[in-house]
């Protein structure tokens, strides 16, 4: 069964608030020096200019003003190499899965000569197996090699990718290494071990539909972020919906473990987990500041219904029922949606 993470966090309940607190709203991404480029909130830091990469530009991707998703742009001096730093506060962090789902979506957006050279755990900060680096070659049909890597200092993620052309292979390689090892971190034990994901087949028959048997929301302290990176899941099924398909994962050697399905590789999670009274499953959606908490299902819902509830059709599920907000700073408030006749 999935727990929250271990941080105990302060959490505000606010029965439809107009708005969040200010002390939860407002923070800046990042703060830059003369040398560094510093994410406050994360303790966070990288040199402005490394192995031949300098800063262009920094910012925040989504929820403005909140300093949880954060990006920094690197360039070489022609443009021709482009690095991506993203630190980023997922409200279900689990490097592994972000490492999986990037790793779909470079192959699947670069073509199908595109090769997967490298995935693997590697040192960082003197620590083994504290990052994970993948290389892809002949991306978008040989003229590209793209690389990524991925950290887990505690309640954040760190993405790096690096993107250049194939004839400067070395140096794309040399950029995504050397940002990777200048990363600084306040507190380097905060830095968690992690490595790929393996994904066996744990095939599950399909069941009937599930039943809607509780409205009621999640007590405060089941929406804390969840900290999944020592979970082992196999592949319980696939959805496919307009969009397109999705695993749907099973929670290995637990009985009655908890089920999710991975959306994308920005840190949108589904997940069925065990509800607290016991009985049933509570569905909840995570992604980067938030997690929606719907009602609890009698059973996993079946493939079809996870494809309509992805799909925004499903009329059980149409709305959430409580939503957490996290801030930087590690405050959680509760927002809890207007009755409907």
């Amino acid at each position: 069964m999935f727990k929250p993470v271990l941080f105990l966090l302060p959490v505000l309940l606010l029965a439809s608030a107009p708005a969040l607190a200010n002390a939860a709203e407002e923070r800046e991404a990042w703060s830059i020096s003369d040398m560094s480029l510093r994410s406050d909130a994360a303790g966070i830091s990288l040199p402005q200019t490394i192995a031949g990469l300098s800063l262009a530009k920094s910012g925040e991707v989504s929820n403005g003003g909140k300093g949880i998703d954060n990006y920094a742009q690197y360039l070489s001096e022609d443009g021709a190499i482009q690095a991506t730093l993203y630190v980023y506060l997922p409200s279900y962090a689990d490097s592994s899965l972000a490492a999986h789902m990037t790793d779909r979506a470079i192959m699947e957006r670069f073509g199908a000569k595109t090769r997967r050279t490298a995935y693997a755990s590697v040192p960082l900060a003197g620590q083994s197996g504290r990052a994970i680096r993948a290389v892809y070659d002949d991306a978008a049909d040989g003229a590209l090699t793209t690389a990524a890597g991925f950290v887990h200092p505690g309640r954040w993620l760190v993405k790096l990718r690096v993107t250049g052309p194939t004839e400067r292979r070395k140096e794309v390689l040399a950029g995504l290494d050397g940002m990777l090892n200048a990363l600084r971190f306040d507190d380097p034990a905060s830095v968690q071990p992690i490595a790929p994901a393996r994904f066996a087949a744990c095939p599950i028959q399909d069941g009937t539909d599930a039943k809607l048997t509780a409205q009621t929301p999640a007590a405060a302290i089941e929406a804390a972020p969840m900290n999944e990176g020592h979970t082992s899941f196999c592949i319980r099924g696939q959805v496919r919906t307009a969009e397109g398909s999705y695993d749907v994962l099973q929670q290995r050697d637990v009985q009655n473990g908890a089920v999710i399905v991975p959306v994308d590789d920005a840190g949108t999670v589904m997940a069925f987990d065990p509800a607290a009274s016991g009985n049933g499953y509570q569905l909840s959606m995570h992604s980067i500041g938030q997690t929606q908490l719907f009602g609890v299902y009698d059973r996993v819902p079946s493939s079809r219904q996870i494809a309509e509830i992805l799909d925004g059709k499903d009329p059980q599920t149409a709305q959430a029922r409580t939503t957490a907000h996290y801030a930087a700073s590690g405050e959680v408030i509760m927002r809890q949606a207007e009755a409907t006749q």
